[in-house]
């Protein structure tokens, strides 16, 4: 079964309205500017893409041109280091939902978890879980996987999901390393079924997002969702 937002389906990978709907269409380089907002919510509407994934500042403007679709407005928080003190994050968090925003990828301390401080890792996600729950919002927590063990990673991925995440993912695609089936797996594992994977980072073609699929993600984050999707049309067609 995967998860799609708030409920579980289970995804024909050959359908293109099904992969679409798996997908986070991204958009989080620092030269972004109103006008390439705009196209990537076109994209959106075209394709009915399950969310537009990108900085809180551009929240409200996605908001407004998507108003009435089903495409979702998901904001990152805390991106893409993690080191922002949790009252910072808190209020970007508030500041992008008040925005419209409905679901949040929110990069955990990953210095903490390094450094043994699971207090401090599990506090900085439950104080923002805690207003997710409140306002009926999804909440992905990165692991930014390259720069952990495996024990660190499944150590981070069971707080996350103790501490209120939705969904754990897998990279901010800011790292030295992306999205790999083995992590994927590896989260999956980890997890109770109530919380889902989300791959990303590095997601580029129609086959590598069918890859993390069918290694257990429940979303895939990816810049390149108008190719992945050509490339699905073209084999279906």
């Amino acid at each position: 079964m995967k998860a799609m937002g708030d409920s579980l389906v289970t995804p024909d990978l050959t359908a293109r309205t099904d992969l679409a709907r798996l997908i986070d269409h991204t958009l989080l380089r620092a030269s972004t500017t109103k006008a390439d907002v705009d196209r990537l919510c076109g994209d959106a509407l075209e394709y009915n893409f399950w969310s537009v994934c990108l900085p809180p500042l551009y929240v409200r403007q996605a908001a407004q041109r998507l108003r009435g679709s089903e495409t979702r407005v998901c904001a990152v928080v805390g991106f893409p280091l993690g080191q922002s003190k949790t009252e910072a994050k808190l209020a970007e968090a508030e500041s992008a939902i008040d925005d419209g925003a409905r679901e949040l990828d929110m990069v955990a301390d990953i210095g903490a978890l390094r450094s043994g401080d699971n207090e401090a890792f599990y506090v900085d996600i439950s104080t923002v879980a805690d207003l997710c729950q409140r306002s009926n919002t999804i909440l992905k927590v990165i692991l930014e996987c390259c720069y952990l063990t495996d024990e660190e990673k499944i150590r981070g991925a069971r707080l996350a999901e103790r501490a209120g995440a939705n969904f754990v993912k897998t990279s901010t695609g800011f790292g030295p390393g992306g999205a790999t089936p083995a992590d994927v797996v590896l989260l999956r594992k980890a997890l109770t079924k109530k919380t889902g994977v989300k791959a990303a980072g590095g997601i580029s073609t129609l086959g590598a997002a069918l890859q993390m699929l069918e290694a257990g993600a429940d979303r895939i984050g990816t810049s390149s969702g108008v190719k992945i999707m050509e490339e699905a049309l073209s084999k279906s067609g």
